[in-house]
């Protein structure tokens, strides 16, 4: 992450709110009130955009991020609700709620920020400034906490400021927030489970449901149960094809995932090629890198072979991805 960027600290005036929203498009991030803390948000259609927020946040990790819409509609085109996520969705929506679904089909949301999952996190924030951005922006904006990672959660646009003073673009400061705490994650599954307590009491999701929720696992799901929730999964994407390790050669009928230049043994072996970066930029490799490990799944190879990435900034969250991929 470069730091020194001008980060502009604004009011919440319509004008404002309007510059913010113009900058999400422009693949800016964007920090701006909840009712429950300030989150950092980027355009959830736009990889270089979330790449760029993992970066931020200073400690880099590709757990899938909530998704902030504007209303039922919105939510409805990323996200395929069943009656028991209907009923919550309409009783506790503006609100901190967020509800785990299956994707839409053709959800636009980037693979990077569902950590290349089939399911996505989503809520409608409750704030007046947060649901005025969201509507002036027009999209899904994915928002973790606007603090470095490891930090207290910032209440305040100050506290903003304190972590992410010049590696943001903009702080748009709409006073203290009410909740203070985060959502509460709810999966929409069978049983219904809290995967988070949050600002939204477990008693009140129950009485709406007539149904006790249930708890997560002790062990992290693998690769053949069902995903949960950000930070829970032990494998976020496993290919069917193997998945070979820092390879110094292509073996026949294997794939190659390339990093930087691809002088190596063996690659007219390969199947197919595709490379995180031509430039060897850990960002841009960010970027692709969900997406490429689909393509090349699909490609009919026997295996695929990763070459190394190097194991700082955001290649340490890379190697991590592909360490679970391998599993």
């Amino acid at each position: 992450m470069t730091v020194g960027l001008t980060t502009r600290l604004t009011d919440a005036s319509a004008a404002s709110v309007a510059e913010a929203a113009r900058c999400l498009r422009a693949g800016g991030l964007v920090a701006f009130p909840t009712e429950t803390v300030y989150g950092l948000g980027a355009d959830a259609a736009n990889a270089a955009a979330i790449a760029r927020l993992y970066q931020a946040k200073g400690r880099p990790a590709f757990n899938p991020l909530i998704a902030h819409v504007g209303n039922l509609a919105a939510a409805e085109r990323i996200a395929r609700f069943d009656s028991q996520a209907r009923a919550l969705a309409e009783a506790f929506w503006p609100g901190p709620l967020t509800l785990v679904l299956p994707k839409a089909r053709g959800c636009p949301v980037a693979d990077l920020a569902t950590a290349g999952l089939d399911t996505i996190a989503v809520r409608i924030p409750a704030h007046g400034v947060a649901r005025a951005l969201l509507q002036a922006f027009g999209g899904a904006v994915v928002a973790p906490s606007a603090n470095l990672s490891g930090h207290v959660s910032p209440t305040t646009a100050a506290h903003v400021r304190a972590d992410l003073e010049g590696r943001i673009d903009m702080i748009v400061d709409g006073g203290p927030v009410e909740v203070g705490v985060e959502s509460t994650i709810v999966g929409a599954f069978e049983p219904p489970m809290l995967l988070r307590p949050g600002g939204l009491p477990r008693e009140a999701i129950e009485r709406r449901l007539g149904r006790a929720l249930a708890m997560p696992p002790e062990e992290p799901a693998s690769a053949t149960n069902q995903p949960l929730a950000p930070g829970m999964l032990a494998s976020h994407y496993a290919p069917r094809t193997k998945v070979r390790l820092l390879a110094a050669d292509v073996r026949p009928g294997e794939a190659l995932l390339a990093f930087g230049a691809t002088a190596m043994l063996g690659l007219d072996n390969a199947v197919a090629v595709m490379n995180l970066s031509d430039a060897g930029d850990l960002a841009e490799a960010a970027t692709n890198l969900f997406g490429y490990l689909r393509a090349l799944d699909a490609a009919g190879a026997k295996g695929i072979a990763v070459m190394p990435v190097p194991n700082h900034g955001l290649g340490e969250a890379i190697n991590d991805r592909l360490r679970r991929a391998a599993v």
